[in-house]
C-alpha cells in the first residue's frame, strides 16, 4: 500500500482532532478516526488491486514480451493506464501525477468526499458545518500532514545516502534503515504514530 497503516491511522486521528469540535461533534473520536482510516485504506487498496490484476495479466504474456523484446515496466504502465481510464480510477500516487506528496491532489479530494459521506452516515457523528466546508478542511489537514510527511521521508532518505557504503533501495537493509530514520525524523517534529 502507498501509505503505511500506522501513517493512515495517524492521518485519520489528526483529521478527527482537526475537525473537532468546530466541524464535527462526536462522543467517540476513536470511532470517527477508525471510520476515516477505513475510508483511506479502502481507497488506496483500489489501486493495489489494480496493480495485482495488471501483474496477473502480464504473467500470461511473459513469453510474448520476451519474444518481442517488450519491457515489463512499459507494458505494466500501458495496461495500468488503460485500466485506470476505463474504470475511472483516480491515481493515488502523487508522484505519478507530478505532485510532490505521496498522494495526488485528486486522490486527497476524493478521500475528503468519501470521508464526509461516511461521517454523515454515521449515527455517532454530527457535522456542525456545511459538508463542503468540512470537506475542504479535511483536504487542508491531509495536505499539511502529507507535506510534512514528505519532508520526513526526504530527510530519512538523505540519511541513508550519507552511509559510508551505498545501500540499494528496496533491500532489507535499506528498508530497516529507512524505517528507523523515518521514525527519528517524525519524533523530532513531535509526531508519534502510536498516539
Amino acid at each position: 500500500m502507498l501509505l503505511a497503516r500506522e501513517l493512515i491511522g495517524y492521518l485519520a486521528r489528526q483529521v478527527v482532532s482537526g475537525l473537532s469540535p468546530k466541524y464535527l461533534e462526536t462522543h467517540n473520536p476513536q470511532a470517527a478516526a477508525d471510520l476515516i482510516a477505513a475510508v483511506i485504506e479502502e481507497e488506496l487498496q483500489v489501486e493495489d488491486r489494480l496493480n495485482e490484476e495488471v501483474r496477473d495479466l502480464l504473467s500470461e504474456y511473459s513469453d510474448y514480451m520476451r519474444r518481442e523484446g517488450v519491457s515489463y515496466q512499459d507494458m505494466f504502465r500501458k495496461i495500468k493506464n488503460t485500466l485506470i481510464s476505463q474504470r475511472k480510477v483516480i491515481r493515488a500516487a502523487g508522484r505519478d501525477t507530478g505532485d510532490q506528496m505521496k498522494l495526488s491532489r485528486d486522490k486527497i479530494n476524493e478521500l475528503s468526499h468519501k470521508a464526509v459521506a461516511a461521517l454523515r452516515r454515521g449515527r455517532e457523528f454530527r457535522l456542525k458545518k456545511d459538508p463542503n466546508e468540512i470537506r475542504l478542511e479535511i483536504v487542508r489537514i491531509l495536505t499539511e500532514l502529507l507535506v510534512t510527511e514528505e519532508k520526513v521521508d526526504r530527510a530519512a532518505r538523505a540519511k541513508i545516502r550519507t552511509q559510508k557504503r551505498e545501500i540499494t533501495e528496496g533491500t532489507e537493509e535499506w528498508d530497516l534503515l529507512h524505517r528507523r530514520y523515518y521514525a527519528e525524523e517524525l519524533k523530532k517534529l513531535g509526531i508519534d504514530m502510536a498516539r
